[in-house]
């Protein structure tokens, strides 16, 4: 009897990985649709007046997906700070920030970069912060929003006097809390709105005003 062929094992068919990335990419785009349409319908009407329903609707999803990704009304306007606070650029204003302020420049430079940041950052945080503020007297959910980012905008304040301190050129006789306060003052959306919105600066005039100022405040004359 002929020998048994041994036929060759067929290659194992590999099973077809799941592209995590598309969908992500795709969730990413919704929540950023959400917040486009949110922020603009809370500026233009008011938080009391906008309901997550009608947000939901003007964005094309459900009420129950609004909830789901940002957690209702109030979820959605942190998220909208949180993006404001990362800038314009494709690395997050902070990280631009931090980075800045662990090279070896002096203490003037140094605040040059943050003024330049905060032309950045302003006119996408300020508007929606004074709106939460706005609100907080009569709402007790928009109250504690807006005490949880006074406290992230001063904390972040701490740590910038810090580090500001690490450079050359700052006054010797101020403490990091002097400095601190120095720079929640000139970083308060308080200011932006009122040279900016209501007196029609432009945001580099506005940059500018904040580093004369901080400068003048902080820095060895």
């Amino acid at each position: 009897m002929d020998a048994e062929r041994v036929l060759p094992t067929p290659p194992a068919v590999k099973g077809r990985r799941y592209d995590a990335s598309r969908r992500r990419a795709e969730a990413a785009r919704t929540r950023d649709r959400v917040l486009d349409v949110a922020e603009r319908m809370l500026l233009d009407d008011g938080y009391a007046a906008t309901s997550v329903a009608a947000i939901a609707r003007a964005a094309g999803v459900s009420p129950e997906l609004v909830y789901k990704v940002c957690g209702g009304k109030a979820g959605l306007v942190r998220a909208i700070v949180k993006r404001a606070l990362l800038g314009q650029g494709p690395v997050p204003a902070e990280a631009r920030s931090d980075a800045v302020a662990a090279t070896d420049i002096d203490a003037r430079s140094l605040l040059l970069e943050w003024s330049r940041l905060a032309t950045e950052v302003s006119p996408l945080g300020s508007p929606i912060v004074l709106l939460v503020r706005s609100g907080a007297a009569a709402d007790p959910v928009l109250a504690a929003l807006l005490d949880e980012i006074n406290a992230l905008r001063l904390e972040r304040m701490a740590l910038n006097a810090a580090r500001l301190v690490q450079h050359p050129g700052v006054r010797p006789d101020l403490t990091v809390d002097q400095i601190r306060d120095v720079l929640w003052t000139y970083s308060a959306p308080d200011l932006y709105d009122l040279l900016v919105v209501q007196r029609g600066w432009a945001v580099d005039r506005f940059g500018d005003f904040i580093f004369r100022g901080t400068s003048s405040q902080l820095l060895e004359r």
